[in-house]
């Protein structure tokens, strides 16, 4: 199964945010390519909000283009066989915390956003850190920290206040 089928089953089982689901998937009907960068109309990207559960914290990259506190998380490789594979790829990687494991049951929300390549369609997922995790800052990073539940709100904009009350919800 190609990463684009899967993109489209994981939506066509999501639940919830009905109007942007349907944006999505009808998004890749029009689009082969609508998984990659190369995409001009835009691409469907993945992000996991790495939590620490034991600590009621969430760990928050800089980003360092859009100078932005968000989750982890970004554009979808060949080398992913998933979306959910490409959400903790990235997770790891911007995060530099190896074990992390997603919540399971799925995304846990939608987001759309333009950036300056393109409209991002990110479909959200939670990443769960082992005990103990030791972040480590990524070149596509200015800072990372971790930050408790409800200090995200004067932090981070709407879209990351939302993940954090959805993984919550889920936890």
């Amino acid at each position: 199964m190609s990463l684009h089928d899967d993109a489209a089953l994981v939506l066509k089982g999501y639940e919830g945010q009905e109007e942007l689901r349907q944006t999505y998937l009808d998004h890749l009907a029009a689009h082969p390519d609508g998984m990659w960068k190369a995409c001009a109309d835009g691409h469907i990207t993945a992000s996991a909000l790495v939590v620490d559960v034991e600590r009621g914290r969430v760990l928050l990259t800089l980003h360092k283009k859009l100078r932005m506190w968000l989750q982890m998380g970004g554009h979808c490789e060949p080398v992913d066989a998933t979306l959910a594979a490409a959400a903790l790829r990235e997770a790891t990687e911007e995060s530099g915390i190896g074990g992390l494991a997603l919540l399971p049951g799925g995304p846990l929300r939608l987001d759309r956003h333009h950036t300056p390549c393109a409209w991002h369609l990110d479909v959200q997922y939670a990443a769960v850190a082992p005990p103990g995790a030791v972040e480590a800052i990524s070149d596509e990073s200015l800072d990372l920290r971790w930050f408790a539940y409800d200090e995200v709100p004067g932090v981070a904009d709407k879209s990351v206040v939302r993940l954090v009350e959805a993984t919550r919800a889920r936890l």
